[in-house]
């Protein structure tokens, strides 16, 4: 008669990280905003280094399977996001075929508050050689820029880019934009109308739009704001 053998514990092991795998997902499926690592950890009550590990494979497991979202960290925390080849079914989906998205003049003017930021609207109009308050106000209200309190010299308001900014840009912070802002001369030399003021517009808009083409704009989890 042979003897019962002990119960193996390796099985726990694995039940434990298909566990945590479970609890991340059912999280991560509900929020509407990039999760930090320390949170996830926290919420679960796990070592953040295990959390990370987590994270990570099923960020490669969703990849290496071709599924029709990614799990990406971005703006600092983690995030489903769909998948760049599906994101045109997702438009006709939520959107019926109509894309709503940021006008050139908004477009340059988000660009130039992310490489010039904290800045005032002034300074921006000074850069595109426009007046571009009412950009600005479309901006705030689509949640790409906001306050960051005031111009210690002129009482003005300054402005900044957002998380949701980096978000959309597919970026995990500012020091991924592409380098363009140490080329630019300083606001203060650029005349309102000027050719130079509209040639450093154009560049700007141009690097903000390759980090877009670059980053998984198309791979949005929903519809531009």
């Amino acid at each position: 008669m042979h003897q019962k053998s002990a119960p193996s514990t390796s099985g726990a092991g694995v039940r434990a990280d298909a566990g945590l795998r479970a609890e991340l997902e059912a999280v991560l499926m509900v929020v509407d905003e990039p999760v930090p690592e320390e949170r996830l950890a926290g919420v679960l009550e796990r070592p953040r280094a295990e959390v990370a590990a987590a994270l990570r494979e099923l960020s490669a497991e969703y990849a290496a399977q071709g599924r029709g979202f990614d799990l990406r960290s971005v703006a600092g925390g983690w995030r489903f996001y769909t998948r760049e080849t599906c994101s045109a079914a997702v438009d006709r989906f939520l959107l019926d075929g109509q894309q709503a998205r940021l006008t050139q003049a908004a477009l340059e003017t988000l660009a130039v508050v992310a490489y010039r930021q904290p800045v005032s609207r002034s300074r921006v109009s000074a850069v595109r050689g426009v007046n571009c308050d009412g950009v600005m106000r479309t901006l705030v209200q689509r949640g790409l820029v906001e306050e960051a309190g005031s111009e210690p010299e002129t009482g003005a308001i300054l402005y900044r880019t957002t998380n949701y900014f980096l978000e959309r840009m597919g970026l995990r912070g500012l020091d991924e934009l592409p380098e363009l802002a140490p080329f630019l001369p300083e606001v203060d030399d650029v005349e309102a109308e000027s050719l130079e003021g509209t040639m450093i517009a154009e560049a700007v808009a141009a690097a903000a739009a390759q980090a877009a083409d670059g980053s998984g704009e198309a791979g949005r989890a929903g519809p531009d704001r």
